[in-house]
């Protein structure tokens, strides 16, 4: 196929992370390993810090191997984040801050009191 060159940029999806690298699929065909070295030039304790399983990222390639499809991958000097995965639903700020709490923290405590009551 020879898309992959050493020194390419490409994108990938993060299917893996273990505490010796993270692994990511780049098409149907190649994947790779961006072993915990290739990480970052600072010392890392957990690449989960580095990327998550279903976050797209954008990767160096550092070695292909043609006959197995591996790709030995690197993000060390490149701005690998292109976006999280959004899968979680997140919590809508109404602007309101804690007046709401105020507001009805009597009302949810005395209800909750009566319920065990019961």
């Amino acid at each position: 196929m020879g898309q992959y060159k050493v020194g390419k940029i490409v994108k990938g999806n993060i299917t893996g992370v273990e505490k010796y690298g993270i692994f990511v699929s780049l098409d149907n065909f190649y994947s790779g390993l961006i072993h915990i070295s290739e990480i970052s030039n600072d010392f890392v304790r957990d690449p989960s810090y580095f990327g998550e399983v279903g976050e797209t990222i954008y990767v160096k390639v550092i070695e292909v191997d043609e006959k197995t499809n591996h790709v030995k991958l690197s993000i060390k000097d490149i701005d690998y984040r292109i976006s999280k995965k959004s899968n979680k639903s997140k919590i809508k700020e109404t602007g309101s801050g804690f007046e709401i709490l105020k507001d009805n923290l009597d009302d949810w405590v005395l209800k909750k009191l009566n319920e065990m009551k019961l």
